[in-house]
């Protein structure tokens, strides 16, 4: 508890702070994914082409594709440095085409949790994944 009270934690806790990061977003993306796996590429398509997008189903494709699988190896930290950067690129697609000009709250559909996924990604990019990732298991 006093470690909590002061914010001091031994270095073996604060090397698994990437990991719970990394886990946490590759869930939430893994889980959009499916969503939209389950919805289906026409359905996808469907949405993606009324945004506007050229080659719907090929973008619908890719995107199912970046977030369930992205997901995925986020969640393993597997191709950590690559897969953040693709990750990243989807959320800011999402956030200019999809939230920005629903305001920042997401009950209007805004950019507040999108935004944070964005963070958290970036955030990755910068650190990398971690002591306990496959990434450093693999190639240390």
């Amino acid at each position: 508890m006093r470690s909590f009270l002061t914010g001091t934690y031994p270095a073996h806790l604060q090397s698994c702070a990437p990991m719970v990061l990394r886990v946490v977003v590759g869930i939430v993306f893994a889980l959009h994914g499916y969503q939209k796996l389950q919805t289906g590429i026409p359905g996808v398509s469907g949405f993606l082409a009324g945004l506007g997008f050229p080659m719907p189903e090929l973008f619908a494709v890719l995107l199912i594709a970046a977030e369930l699988g992205g997901g995925i190896l986020l969640i393993l930290g597997l191709f950590t440095y690559w897969n953040t950067r693709i990750l990243g690129i989807v959320a800011i697609v999402a956030l200019l085409t999809v939230h920005a000009t629903n305001g920042f709250f997401i009950s209007d559909g805004g950019y507040e949790y999108i935004l944070l996924i964005l963070a958290a990604t970036i955030s990755l990019m910068i650190t990398g994944p971690g002591k306990w990732s496959l990434d450093k298991m693999l190639w240390k």
